[in-house]
């Protein structure tokens, strides 16, 4: 048929030309580069920011509701029975929402995740605090913002700024002082377990932080803990017959604090708060968290409040907000990257392909 015969005008048809539209260089990446930073807007950071202090309150209140429960139950009892109870509210709503079972390539993370945050620290820090104050045991776990800082750095990728690093150490410096100060400089067995504790959360938080940008919060943690059921019902039926278990209100209620708020709920808002603003960022918030817990400590379990206290608060968060500011720098300038320099390109590139568009 020729042009003439045609409804339609020659002009108007457009015939799309492959050639003659180049690519931007920024759309070419690796499908498996990792992300540079959180794909954050200013309000979703906004709420990611105070997701993640939630999850800070939430977790400040573990040790004061551990000591309540050690009141009921022995360690192993203690540690063994929340992770049940845990696990069977995470798996009751999985069930109610219908939500299928992970991909294979996320179950190796979700075992990191339950062996770090569900078995290993509270584990650990139980066993601590037989030892241990409260007090004591919450500023030495406040080494674990750098340690998740630095840990997030390694798995995912992130690149926080100078800025953000000199505030996380001095944050880290103040919290080392204060514990020094509080126990006369001397390491117990309860320091050891806490060390401990501190690499194996980092790591369940870490990883948990990386799972949550590819599926929700409260289904990272909801999967991780029923992966951990079996092992939590069978430590329960051996410890219990050997530690004598004596009821009472602070011990029950200890029992569904650390269970129900600290466990799933706490670890739910952390890990979207997570997801939203980056591993690094939201690990510093985290540096009020012994102050918060002294603050417990004081209020529900009569522990005497340092003279010192007021002025570690006051530095922890001077560093906390330098640490969120540095790391909005650092998310808009990822944002930046990922744009490139012809405008958007929906990809996002490694850190090497970043720095060689840049020079």
């Amino acid at each position: 048929m020729r042009a003439q015969d045609s409804a339609t005008p020659s002009s108007a048809i457009a015939v799309a030309d492959p050639a003659a539209t180049p690519h931007p260089p920024s759309a070419v990446t690796s499908p498996a580069a990792p992300p540079v930073g959180p794909p954050a807007t200013p309000a979703t950071g906004r709420s990611g920011t105070v997701l993640a202090g939630l999850g800070v309150v939430a977790f400040s209140l573990t040790f004061p509701a551990t000591a309540w429960g050690l009141e009921s139950f022995g360690p192993w009892s203690l540690d063994r029975l929340r992770n049940v109870l845990a696990a069977l509210v995470a798996g009751g709503v999985l069930l109610a929402a219908r939500v299928p079972l992970p991909a294979r390539r996320h179950w190796a993370g979700l075992a990191v995740v339950g062996g770090g945050v569900v078995v290993g620290f509270p584990l650990l820090t139980t066993l601590a605090l037989q030892t241990s104050t409260t007090s004591h045991a919450a500023v030495v776990v406040g080494l674990l913002p750098l340690t998740t800082a630095v840990l997030g750095s390694l798995r995912t990728g992130e690149r926080p700024s100078r800025a953000f690093w000199i505030a996380a150490l001095a944050g880290a410096a103040v919290v080392i002082a204060f514990t020094v100060q509080q126990s006369g400089g001397a390491l117990t067995t309860g320091d050891l377990y806490l060390f401990g504790a501190l690499l194996v959360c980092a790591a369940g938080y870490t990883e948990g932080g990386r799972l949550a940008r590819v599926m929700p919060g409260w289904q990272v943690i909801g999967w991780a803990l029923v992966l951990c059921l079996p092992l939590a019902v069978a430590g329960s039926l051996v410890a219990l017959p050997l530690e004598p278990v004596h009821l009472n209100a602070h011990g029950v209620l200890g029992l569904v604090w650390v269970a129900a708020g600290s466990t799933f709920l706490g670890l739910y808002v952390w890990y979207r708060g997570m997801a939203a603003i980056g591993v690094a960022r939201a690990s510093q918030l985290q540096l009020a968290q012994p102050l918060l817990t002294l603050v417990w400590s004081f209020l529900l379990l009569g522990e005497e409040l340092s003279a010192a206290a007021p002025v570690a608060a006051v530095a922890v968060l001077v560093c906390i907000a330098a640490t969120q500011r540095a790391g909005r720098r650092t998310g808009r300038r990822s944002r930046t990257v990922r744009s490139g320099p012809g405008g958007p390109s929906g990809t996002v590139r490694s850190g090497r392909e970043a720095r060689t568009a840049r020079s």
